[in-house]
């Protein structure tokens, strides 16, 4: 029994190590951005040798791919919007807090695009993948439920969802790099939404 106690609190610790290691990297993406995530300087957020690093993650890539999945699970639990019973409420509301997550997370945000397209991560990690189609498929529940209840009339859901996601990525991505050229982007965002509705229910 005491062997068996020890390690579990082994095991509990090394958990720790690495989720204060993926919290510094967080803490080094935020204040730097993706070109400022490196081992060297998420070791010295963390206070520890750059090799524990490399203990954890074997790689610098390994780390950022902890980023990335790090980054789409905050995605899914922003878009998720599961005690709203109204479809339509529901899209939209998951449409809106797509928007607030990107704002309020402009590096986690971009760090899902860059790093899982510009530097083939989900190649060279493909569990990424999996935390990916779990953001994806929060929308495509939410399509899905929105044909059964007759909110939207029946047809693919899995391509409604990828329209419905390039459009307010497309708009989020404007906002973040200052391309939006109306007075208010949460208004025109807001608009957007509304023509978004207009043609998934027509």
């Amino acid at each position: 029994m005491p062997s068996m106690a020890s390690g579990t609190r082994t095991r509990t610790r090394s958990r720790d190590v690495q989720q204060n290691l993926l919290d510094a990297a967080e803490a080094v993406l935020a204040r730097e951005g993706l070109a400022g995530v490196t081992i060297r300087d998420v070791a010295a957020e963390a206070g520890v040798a750059p090799m524990g690093v490399y203990n954890r993650f074997g790689s610098k890539d390994g780390l950022i791919a902890a980023l990335v999945m790090r980054s789409f699970d905050l995605l899914t639990e922003a878009v998720e919007v599961p005690d709203e019973p109204d479809p339509l409420r529901r899209l939209r509301r998951s449409g809106q807090r797509y928007r607030e997550f990107a704002l309020s997370h402009p590096q986690h945000y971009t760090v899902i695009f860059l790093s899982s397209a510009g530097h083939g991560i989900t190649e060279t990690h493909p569990e990424v993948e999996e935390h990916a189609r779990a953001a994806f498929e929060a929308l495509v529940g939410h399509v899905v439920y929105a044909m059964q209840t007759g909110a939207v009339p029946e047809g693919d859901a899995f391509d409604l969802a990828q329209q419905i996601w390039a459009t307010v990525h497309g708009a989020v991505a404007l906002e973040l790099f200052g391309m939006v050229l109306t007075e208010d982007p949460a208004v025109t965002y807001e608009h957007l939404l509304d023509l978004l509705e207009a043609g998934i229910t027509r």
